[in-house]
């Protein structure tokens, strides 16, 4: 039996507003004052949890509403949190912004309504004053179930300003002000496309970590934020043994460890660390390689996964390491596993063109040609639907996932061979055939998660054990 953790939801208005950072300051600052902090980020948001990790120094989960399920949500929140002394999840977008126009799904408050968490609300205060007070009663009563505890004003102005502020909100007995953020107290995050750089391509300094708690614990009322802190009780939880859930049904591993080659370096990094987590409970040894660095394959390997990434920008290094593309083409050609993702599909096709206009050529195990475009190309949920018996799963069986890339397929080969791996359906879109399937090759731009569907864990080992 394991008492929930002390637990507080970090979310904005808008995107924007500066949840990254305080989340960030907040989780420094707790970690040097010798807290376990575990941190958390709402949605498919590959890139924040590395700047939470760092500053956690801790593995950020993501917690994700649309993708998976309440019940995963809440097991995956007690398991992370069973030695930590205080949760800090970080919103996405809105508080209320989601998959849906008139609900919560795939929202920040439907996590917070799910853990029981007190929200601590981040709103942009330049150029406000009393209107502050109304925004914040508006979003504390929109939706019942979602605590507004605490509010920060970011971008705020003098000491008059912020004892306005105040008042304001105390005036209409909404959340409290628990501190405001003046223009120009939080160092800048460099930004890349829709997001952040990720932490490995930043640089990410402790200096940098310093500063935003500094900032943290010289504007904010650091005692009133752990008052809005509380405690319940989410569940119970079994850590005594390596098991992994299948339509409710614990499973036990596999008796063979069975070795698969992951791609984990500057240019592939994007993975969802619960997902590996669950396939090593399942039996999976990860061996992690480095398409930049590493000459060769690891040995004796049952599959490969590629992940996603940021292959564009080091198109001309994957390009020169010949002898582990070499490598690679010649596992999938003797009848190898091989799964690729986003970045990952980029990486198997025989080239990717850059935004410099250079061809690099590159694994050639997929039948495709990509290039890298100035806008993003897509955005957002998507749901797959096998077109045949794959990797994950049956012909017919459907798995969740996200998308965001700023490439795309300029050239593919009608190879008899290959056919399309599944039907994505997304938001305000035909439904199309997309993805390549050949054999035990499967790859596409969805970043899947198997929380969508448990039993494709299952249906993953079993293709792992059968040998070419």
């Amino acid at each position: 039996m394991n008492a929930a953790c002390p637990k507080l939801v970090i979310a904005g208005t808008t995107s924007g507003v500066g949840k990254t950072s305080i989340t960030l300051g907040l989780a420094r600052l707790f970690a040097r004052q010798g807290l376990r902090v575990q941190t958390f980020k709402v949605g498919p948001d590959f890139l924040d949890p590395t700047y939470l990790a760092l500053a956690s120094g801790r593995t950020c989960y993501n917690l994700d509403g649309w993708m998976t399920s309440r019940e995963y949500v809440c097991e995956l929140f007690a398991r992370a949190t069973a030695d930590a002394d205080i949760a800090l999840v970080e919103g996405v977008m809105g508080l209320f912004d989601g998959a849906a126009p008139c609900g919560l799904e795939g929202s920040t408050a439907e996590i917070a309504q799910w853990l029981g968490a007190p929200v601590l609300l981040a709103v942009n205060a330049h150029g406000t004053a009393r209107s502050l007070a109304a925004i914040v009663q508006g979003f504390a009563r929109f939706e019942p179930g979602v605590r507004v505890a605490g509010v920060i004003a970011n971008q705020g102005g003098s000491e008059r300003h912020l004892a306005w502020l105040s008042e304001s909100l105390a005036g209409a007995a909404t959340a409290p002000l628990v501190g405001m953020m003046p223009r120009g107290s939080l160092p800048t995050l460099p930004s890349r496309h829709l997001g952040l750089v990720s932490a490995e391509q930043a640089g990410l300094s402790t200096e940098i970590l310093d500063q935003l708690a500094d900032a943290c614990g010289r504007h904010l009322d650091v005692s009133a934020i752990l008052e809005l802190v509380h405690y319940d009780r989410i569940g119970e939880h079994d850590n005594g043994g390596p098991v992994f859930a299948i339509e409710g049904k614990l499973v036990p591993p596999y008796s063979r460890s069975l070795r698969v080659g992951i791609a984990r370096d500057e240019a592939f990094h994007f993975y969802y660390p619960d997902n590996l987590e669950a396939l090593s409970r399942a039996g999976i040894e990860w061996v992690p390689f480095s398409p930049l660095a590493d000459a060769r394959l690891p040995a004796d390997l049952d599959g490969l996964y590629f992940g996603g990434g940021y292959p564009e920008l080091y198109a001309a290094r994957l390009a020169d390491n010949a002898t582990l593309l070499a490598d690679i083409r010649e596992f999938a050609a003797a009848g190898g596993l091989v799964y690729a993702e986003c970045g990952g599909l980029m990486y198997l096709g025989r080239a990717l063109t850059g935004l410099d206009g250079v061809r690099y050529p590159l694994a050639g195990v997929l039948p495709v040609e990509t290039a890298m475009l100035e806008k993003f190309q897509v955005l957002g949920y998507a749901e797959v639907t096998w077109a045949a018996d794959s990797l994950w799963g049956a012909a017919g069986e459907s798995a969740r996932g996200h998308e965001f890339h700023y490439s795309r397929i300029t050239a593919q080969d009608a190879a008899a061979d290959w056919r399309p791996a599944y039907t994505v359906c997304r938001r305000k879109a035909e439904p199309a055939l997309e993805g390549l399937c050949n054999g035990r090759i499967l790859a596409g731009y969805v970043h899947l998660h198997w929380a969508s569907r448990p039993q494709a864990i299952e249906h993953f080992i079993t293709h792992c054990k059968k040998q070419p």
